[in-house]
């Protein structure tokens, strides 16, 4: 008897070229034991219902998208008292999951025999005051970047799409009032980005130190960058954060499972690389080992 599978599409996600291999890797699936069951994607958040509706009676749901689409379902298994294992092949553009945990990317043949022959891994899953993120909540410089670059751009472009958009967003560079309460202690100071990750990459070109990251451990690295004093300090920093070395008088790195951030004033955020509105003050939260993810 074969084992049930779910799987979410987001029939937009990447370039579209995953379509004329979704056949092989369906036959792949099969052939390995699995009756699989498809459910595509129509819109914004659509993931998230049909997790919460169907993930409860399977045991592993495997999900074909980018990190949006992944966001959403595993926030849809987050009310279940019972959740599936979950598998992920990545067709989007930054792919900051699969850039964290090794899958390959844009590849859907070599994603479902990387699910095939994977193992459980337990993840975190993070939480907020408004519902939950899957590995990075973040505010200040470039964050607006994923949810503002095109469509069209990021299929044609790929990660060339962020870098620049990046650059376009120079000239709103600013500085923010912010106290942060976490598990050691209070942060408070003027910063130009902020974040709670529970990745090694973040934004698809920012690779936080592996060494000192476990994606199940229940802690959440909370990254501040500090308000810097000219134009060149700047360009030093973007230098040296571009060639993977965060090791700057200018950015604070903490491990915490809690934490809590005040605004002077409503600040926009991302989860996940997507809009998730202004706040004053907003909590964060570890879920430990929410999730056993498949790779």
């Amino acid at each position: 008897m074969k084992t049930p599978l779910m799987m979410i599409i987001n029939p937009a996600a990447g370039k579209g070229g995953f379509r004329r291999a979704l056949p092989d890797a369906l036959k792949m699936l099969s052939d390995a034991g699995y009756a699989v069951t498809m459910y595509f994607t129509e819109c914004r958040g659509h993931a998230t219902e049909l997790a919460t509706q169907y993930a409860g009676a399977v045991p592993y749901l495997l999900v074909l998208g980018g990190d949006g689409t992944l966001a959403e379902a595993i926030a849809g298994l987050m009310p279940l008292s019972e959740r599936p294992k979950v598998g992920y092949i990545p067709i989007g553009t930054a792919n900051d999951v699969a850039r964290t945990i090794g899958l390959p990317k844009n590849d859907i043949l070599a994603g479902a025999q990387r699910f095939i022959g994977g193992s459980p891994h337990p993840f975190d899953e993070g939480q907020h005051d408004g519902g939950y993120f899957n590995y990075v909540a973040a505010f200040g410089a470039f964050t607006e970047v994923s949810y503002a670059t095109p469509q069209e751009a990021k299929k044609q472009l790929g990660e060339a799409a962020y870098l620049l958009g990046a650059v376009k967003s120079l000239s709103t560079l600013k500085s923010r009032r912010v106290t942060v309460e976490y598990d050691d202690g209070v942060i408070d100071g003027e910063f130009l980005y902020g974040s709670m990750s529970n990745s090694y990459s973040v934004a698809g070109f920012i690779d936080l130190p592996r060494k000192e990251i476990g994606l199940g451990d229940g802690l959440h690295e909370l990254v501040l960058v500090k308000k810097l004093p000219n134009a060149a300090a700047f360009a030093a920093l973007v230098t040296k954060v571009l060639s993977h070395d965060l090791s700057s008088e200018y950015i604070i790195i903490k491990h915490t499972r809690r934490a809590r951030f005040v605004f002077d004033e409503p600040e926009s955020w991302t989860f996940d690389g997507e809009n998730g509105g202004a706040h004053s003050q907003i909590c964060f939260e570890n879920c430990p080992q929410a999730i056993e993810l498949v790779y």
